[in-house]
């Protein structure tokens, strides 16, 4: 059986007398994919914004690669092999696809502030951009402006750049949405390619994807994990039915 390569134990997150997260404990084991999944308000990007360092844990521990980082910044997370991407395309419009990707690479060698015209020179970034480009099958876009493609390809282009960290562990939040049948197809199948060799784990509605998708599934319901398992014992958990699926579950 494969290693946990992330931890939660006992995590807990309050806004004043509100609690949200209330006393989580998860396993994501290396390699694996994994999906949250749960009714709107069940804390689902609460615990995303936890272990991505956008928010700080009230109580209870973090453990990436067995290093605590609950309370970390997001870029010291990130360094140490876990990136993320949003439920909003966070992209740059007015650039072309390359080098939004480009960007993201640079900020991985901590290339961030160099001038431009040097990086043109940088043959490592350039190749190691157009690798991304083909990964994701964006490489007949490269010279087009983000802004300009549809929102499946955007979606692509910020996978490439959550990708350009060379990431142990990726984190998506609803990748799918706003998705048609088409691009979800399109989407789900590309993730399952990207993530190989990778730990992903994944916040996603469309329980189409969730099932076909995952190798374990955990249900949060109101900032509590009630279920863990693989796709078919979520699907015939009688506890997660009355929670939070119903009639899917028999869809």
């Amino acid at each position: 059986m494969s290693e946990s390569i992330l931890s939660l134990r006992g995590l807990r997150k309050s806004f004043g007398d509100i609690e949200i997260i209330r006393g989580v404990d998860f396993e994501l084991l290396d390699h694996e994919r994994h999906a949250i999944i749960g009714p709107n308000g069940a804390g689902k990007s609460t615990l995303f914004h936890l272990i991505s360092g956008s928010l700080t844990p009230t109580s209870g521990e973090i453990i990436l690669d067995q290093q605590q980082i609950g309370g970390w910044e997001p870029e010291k997370i990130n360094h140490l092999g876990l990136s993320r991407s949003f439920q909003i395309t966070n992209i740059f419009p007015k650039l072309t696809t390359f080098e939004n990707v480009r960007l993201a690479v640079m900020r991985s060698h901590g290339l961030q502030y160099a001038f431009w015209k040097f990086i043109e020179r940088d043959v490592r970034v350039r190749e190691e951009t157009e690798r991304l480009l083909e990964m994701v099958r964006l490489e007949s876009r490269s010279s087009t402006l983000a802004g300009e493609m549809s929102y499946s390809e955007q979606r692509s282009l910020e996978i490439a750049m959550t990708l350009a960290s060379d990431p142990k562990v990726i984190l998506l939040d609803e990748p799918m949405a706003g998705m048609s049948h088409d691009e979800t197809d399109y989407t789900a199948s590309l993730i399952r390619d990207v993530t190989q060799g990778r730990a992903l784990m994944i916040v996603e509605h469309d329980m189409d994807v969730v099932f076909s998708l995952s190798d374990r599934i955990s249900v949060l319901v109101y900032g509590e994990i009630i279920a863990t398992g693989t796709p078919e014992e979520i699907r015939n958990n009688a506890k997660v039915k009355e929670a939070y699926l119903g009639e899917e579950a028999t869809a």
